[in-house]
């Protein structure tokens, strides 16, 4: 609990039984409350920037993009959101998106009751819940990609605003272009330029030029 108050939790799930199973479970706990439901990755972007919960329990798949994507935006819109990524998938590809867009936890959904309600818990507290194994393996893959290719540590969501940028494109014009806020929008040019190793995004969209224009060299 955050200062002794219940955690709010926001549930995310294209499955109407499973939002209404969850919210059931967790009514019955007297330190968690339900904040809001969603059942498209849309949906849950817009009810975590208008309800701002501590935790929200996020299913990967969903109608409308991926719950990747979508606790991407929602940690760069309010970091101080927790994601627990609820999910019947267990591929290494599917971890390595979660962590890379700032998850604090991955469970599968045959997990039992008491455990969800446990790692709500965990979560709400800034714990992790991510198997260091897993983990380990995941940040080597990235350190590799580093070494070979900077654009490799870029999300995916990262690297169109990129090409936006390079474009010419200003942060409200992406922000209109991805259907993002501004202070999104924002914050993501801010952690593209780190990654870079960048101060300004002039000196990105010369980068890129610079990439294009070798990639158009005969070889």
């Amino acid at each position: 609990m955050k200062d002794n108050r219940p955690l709010r939790v926001l549930i995310v799930d294209d499955h109407d039984i499973v939002r209404k199973g969850l919210a059931t479970l967790i009514s019955r706990q007297e330190d968690i409350v339900v904040a809001g439901e969603a059942g498209t990755a849309a949906e849950a972007v817009e009810k975590a920037t208008e309800l701002a919960p501590d935790v929200v329990v996020l299913d990967i798949r969903l109608p409308g993009g991926s719950g990747i994507e979508a606790c991407r935006d929602i940690r760069a819109h309010n970091p101080d959101i927790k994601v627990l990524m609820l999910t019947s998938y267990s591929d290494e590809e599917a971890v390595m998106g979660s962590i890379m867009a700032g998850a604090s936890g991955y469970l599968l959904k045959e997990i039992r009751s008491q455990e969800i309600v446990e790692a709500i818990r965990r979560v709400g507290q800034g714990q992790s819940l991510l198997d260091p194994a897993v983990t380990n393996r995941v940040l080597e893959r990235v350190r590799r990609g580093r070494e070979q290719d900077p654009l490799a540590q870029l999300t995916e969501q990262e690297q169109r605003i990129l090409e936006l940028i390079a474009e010419g494109s200003t942060n409200k014009e992406i922000a209109r272009q991805i259907n993002l806020s501004d202070k999104t929008v924002k914050n993501y040019v801010s952690n593209i330029l780190g990654k870079l190793e960048m101060s300004r995004r002039s000196q990105a969209a010369a980068y890129m030029a610079d990439r294009r224009a070798r990639r158009d060299l005969p070889q």
